[in-house]
């Protein structure tokens, strides 16, 4: 069967979200840069943000554009981490060449599990999706001598980034280049969800069934999302390791899994920019919930989550649409 026609995909009448004015786009931008001169001593932890936020935007093109709920997301994010810092401790050790080395073999491994995953749906690809995860993990931490096991892979050191900036100790060179990959990885984003192919995938998201009937292949669209997820992932995963030096075992944990998932949701899946919401919001809050009640953190995350569900369908990001922004009329982001 032929590809679906733009005026088929229309006829689907998929629901759209409130258009966002552009003096709140700019928010999160205008936010970074103002923190970082103004606040400076925040800068990792600024880098960390920008970092767990395009891994939330690469979950998000397959839980909020397509439709793929997973709970495995973290084995791709870990292998770009492992294989980043193994490429360095192996004589790569630029950054810009082995984070596209990372992104490239992310997206293979995504490729190989979600050839077979993408053959279920629902609680059967769940499952599937842990357990990749889980397999990741297992062979990380059995594969002392070349991941370090539980101690983690250490004494990694990148050279300059373009020849040029040294990675130093207060984050200043990788405060901003996480910053300008992440814009980079937005434009593309923002350009993938709007064209054609990103409106095929809200239409199998929405009703899988009437796009095979105008003639999607679903499979191989879930296969490309899946694909192009896992590099992003991927290249989320070697920034970590270029920005701190350092790749943990927890990178391939369920943990994280489930860690960025919740964050997505806090900001509102299905929105490009609901992990510049939802990213620092969680991580905030976790930071000052775990100084100040450690023992009931779990509690709080919970209560927050609960919220959401019951007053703030749509994460945050969700609900500032409806609440402030009915006046900028709808559209796409």
């Amino acid at each position: 069967m032929s590809a679906p026609s733009n005026s088929a995909l229309a006829r689907l009448r998929l629901p759209a979200a409130l258009a966002l004015p552009a003096w709140l786009k700019a928010v999160p931008w205008v936010a970074a840069l103002a923190t970082y001169f103004f606040a400076p001593q925040y800068a990792p932890l600024l880098t960390q943000i920008f970092i767990m936020i395009l891994f939330a935007m690469s979950l998000d093109l397959l839980v909020g554009y397509t439709g793929i709920v997973s709970l495995g997301h973290a084995a791709l994010f870990g292998t770009g981490a492992y294989l980043a810092g193994i490429l360095c401790l192996r004589g790569l050790t630029d950054p810009l060449a082995s984070a596209l080395v990372a992104m490239a073999v992310a997206a293979a491994v995504g490729f190989a599990f979600g050839s077979l995953m993408l053959r279920t749906k629902g609680l059967a690809f769940l499952m599937l999706s842990v357990s990749s995860a889980m397999l990741l993990y297992e062979i990380a931490n059995k594969a002392t001598a070349i991941t370090g096991g539980d101690d983690g892979l250490q004494g990694i050191a990148f050279s300059r980034v373009l020849g040029i900036w040294e990675f130093d100790f207060e984050g200043t060179i990788a405060f901003f280049y996480s910053l300008a990959i992440l814009f980079l990885a937005f434009a593309f984003m923002q350009r993938l969800v709007n064209s054609p192919f990103g409106w095929s995938l809200r239409g199998i998201r929405e009703n899988d069934l009437r796009m095979k009937a105008i003639g999607c292949q679903i499979y191989r669209r879930r296969l490309t999302a899946y694909t192009i997820a896992a590099a992003l992932a991927g290249l989320a995963g070697a920034l970590q390791a270029q920005c701190t030096g350092f790749v943990a075992l927890n990178s391939l944990s369920f943990e994280l899994s489930g860690a960025v998932l919740i964050m997505l949701i806090v900001g509102g899946s299905g929105r490009l920019y609901g992990p510049f919401f939802g990213v620092p919001i969680y991580m905030i809050a976790q930071d000052y919930l775990a100084k100040n009640d450690p023992t009931n953190w779990f509690l709080w995350q919970g209560v927050i989550l609960l919220a959401l569900v019951f007053f703030a369908r749509g994460g945050l990001l969700g609900l500032a649409e409806r609440g402030f922004l009915r006046g900028f009329g709808k559209g796409t982001e």
